[in-house]
């Protein structure tokens, strides 16, 4: 039997304390259905960054090459100017691991508070698949005459014919594989980014011809937000470039419930992927047992059906739901009824 390696990076803020229930959750599905693994606490992250001035070992990336999978808490420290964690950390795993793809499933799982009127379980399920390599967040650009009364600023949307393909071709096979409604709609803004978007569109329908069982749609950016509040039953799958994912996701999050309960992935389908919470680092509720570690456990969910263990995610998902049903009261820290501690021992009891 393989022996799972796990590298647990607590990160800042209330990071460290949502992954310890993860690992509570963890332990118990090991205990259930008889996989092993080992895990190892990295400490990278903000305290690091004061204490040393490197949030990561200079060798961190062949570090992590070493395990099958990685866990994260959180990146974001109240005493670190924002950015330097998030491109220093987050990013630079998410780069040269080539976790090409941010995977994010929006399900409102039952007995919690949506927003958006009228709507429940059966119509907020779908996943958007993001492009997570290129694009704008590539840092490339220039200022020209910087602090002058006639400054330009340059930031450059960088797409690859290769990039964009495997990112296509990917969530093509997702929505295969998923097997609901078989639709993937392509999110983009074809009308203004004549460049960007006319090499993704044109991608999408080549890389579409491979796969006739799955139907197809495209979507404006604008559109997709305005139908994901008034008509989320309209989507199965969702592909999109790095910015609009970044962006329609956290509007996606609001609708299932609030960050407390949003999970992602950044994948590599052939190597290292990472798992974690898509809420932030939350300084101001750390060391309060007041978080909501239930986006970190759907998370964990997520990394297991990634290692394989098929059978141990759909019992983690199945226990959020029942605990979402029941016990717990709200997504929101602090009114969930239970602690964060409390929480983790609740989801880990119904595995």
């Amino acid at each position: 039997m393989k022996k799972h390696k796990i590298a647990v990076i607590g990160g800042d803020g209330t990071g460290p304390e949502v992954v310890a229930e993860g690992l509570k959750v963890l332990a118990a599905a090991s205990k259930k259905f008889g996989f092993e693994y080992e895990t190892e606490m990295l400490d990278w992250g903000g305290e690091r960054y004061m204490k040393t001035g490197k949030m990561m070992p200079d060798d961190g990336i062949e570090i992590l090459k070493k395990f099958d999978v990685i866990y994260l808490g959180a990146v974001g420290h109240p005493k670190v100017k924002p950015g330097i964690l998030e491109k220093g950390l987050l990013l630079k795993m998410r780069f040269e691991l080539q976790q090409y793809i941010n995977l994010r499933p929006v399900k409102l799982y039952p007995g919690v508070w949506t927003p958006i009127k009228d709507k429940g379980p059966e119509d907020i399920d779908y996943v958007v698949v993001r492009e997570n390599n290129e694009g704008l967040y590539m840092g490339m650009g220039e200022f020209k005459n910087k602090g002058a009364k006639d400054e330009v600023a340059i930031q450059t949307s960088y797409n690859t014919r290769a990039g964009v393909e495997r990112c296509i071709r990917y969530a093509f096979e997702f929505t295969r594989k998923r097997n609901k409604r078989k639709q993937l709609t392509l999110c983009g803004k074809t009308n203004v980014l004549t460049y960007a978007w006319d090499l993704w569109e044109r991608t999408f329908y080549e890389v579409a011809k491979d796969f006739p069982d799955v139907k197809t749609d495209y979507a404006h950016v604008d559109a997709t937000c305005m139908w994901m509040v008034k008509n989320p039953e309209w989507f199965d799958v969702i592909v999109t470039d790095n910015m609009f994912g970044d962006i329609i996701t956290d509007l996606a999050a609001m609708t299932q419930g609030g960050m407390g309960i949003a999970a992602g992935g950044n994948i590599n389908p052939e190597g290292v992927s990472m798992f974690e919470p898509i809420g932030g680092s939350a300084p101001k509720y750390t060391g309060k047992n007041v978080i909501n570690p239930l986006a970190a456990i759907c998370s964990l969910g997520m990394l297991l059906s990634n290692i394989g263990e098929e059978e141990a995610a759909t019992a983690v998902e199945k226990a959020v739901m029942a605990a979402t049903a029941g016990k717990i009261k709200s997504m929101s820290a602090g009114k969930m009824g239970m602690g964060t501690t409390e929480v983790g021992d609740y989801i880990a009891s119904l595995i």
